[in-house]
């Protein structure tokens, strides 16, 4: 009884060595193929641009090949799901942010994933605030004015997505300032911001990603900025904080996630070549005239930041009282 013990105790720990080892030549020789990564969110909004700046230093830099497999749909729910239920080998990936990895779970009655138990942090890739942005022609000058003009005549606001930061943010503000706004919500960034231009909806807190290249063209005007700090491309635009409404301080972050179980040598060889693209002064500089400001750092890192958002934004959606069938 006894050998047969120690034989079976012998024969287990024989195959997690061999395990290990397994594990360790697959990451060396990770990858030998194209890496996808789903980015559950339309072209030209955040998610997208951050997306293809980000794939596309690390093919620069490593020689690593990628495919970008957009996945729009369900406040960015499609795409998590789709990566989350991907072979944990490390060839998919999912550029997630603020509504699909920390908000969606506590505001949608049902989601299709557990961002927590199926996803695994790879990098956090960067933070930036919103904007409240109006169309050129508006005679509005500040958030007073519109404001104002929403108690007159009342006015419509864009978001890219029921339950997306940007509906939850403009909610937080209609509460404090007793605006006088009504939600329009669209698929994505992108549709909001084309109807933003063409004058179909008033307002809309945007992404600095997707607006800033338009505040600069002047297509739009900047009215205020969710950070808790001015931002260094609008010096001019002040916070929500300094046009009068504390505790209005919020920001989107975009970060790469695989599926749970994916091996730790191949998250940590996509970690470091990340960070790796990340320290660039071209990336950073490109990603910061979008709005985006890199924060690297491990994967340990990612994943405690995104424990502190998932309570913060439990917290906002129980206050907003926000729920998506």
């Amino acid at each position: 009884m006894k050998n047969s013990l120690h034989k079976a105790a012998a024969l287990a720990a024989t195959l997690a060595i061999a395990l290990v080892f397994c594990s360790a030549a697959r990451a060396q020789s990770y990858p030998d193929k194209t890496i996808k990564i789903i980015s559950p969110s339309p072209p030209g909004g955040g998610t997208d641009t951050a997306t293809r700046l980000v794939t596309a230093k690390v093919t620069e830099l490593a020689q690593w090949n990628f495919v970008v497999d957009t996945r729009p749909g369900a406040g960015g729910n499609i795409g998590l799901a789709a990566g989350a239920t991907a072979s944990a080998d490390g060839y998919t990936l999912v550029m997630g942010e603020t509504s699909n990895l920390t908000v969606n779970q506590y505001l949608y009655k049902s989601v299709p994933v557990d961002p927590e138990k199926q996803l695994a942090p790879v990098a956090l890739v960067g933070t930036g605030p919103l904007v409240l942005v109006v169309g050129a022609a508006k005679p509005w000058r500040n958030l007073a004015d519109v404001v104002a003009a929403s108690k007159q005549n009342g006015l419509t606001y864009a978001s890219s997505g029921s339950g997306t930061v940007g509906h939850l943010v403009s909610e937080s503000f209609k509460k404090q300032s007793g605006a006088q706004l009504i939600h329009v919500p669209y698929k994505g960034a992108g549709p909001a911001m084309a109807d933003m231009l063409g004058g179909q909806v008033d307002v809309y807190f945007s992404s600095l990603t997707a607006a800033l290249p338009l505040i600069q063209s002047g297509k739009l005007k900047a009215l205020a900025v969710t950070s808790a700090a001015r931002v260094e491309a609008l010096p001019n635009v002040p916070t929500l904080i300094e046009a009068g409404y504390p505790g209005l301080d919020y920001y989107v972050f975009y970060g790469v996630v695989a599926p749970a179980r994916t091996p730790a040598a191949v998250v940590s060889a996509l970690n470091r070549e990340i960070n790796r693209a990340l320290a660039t002064p071209d990336l950073k500089k490109g990603l910061a005239d979008r709005g985006v400001f890199t924060q690297a750092g491990s994967p340990e890192a990612f994943g405690e930041f995104l424990k502190k958002e998932r309570s913060k934004w439990q917290k906002i959606v129980h206050e907003s009282g926000a729920t998506v069938d």
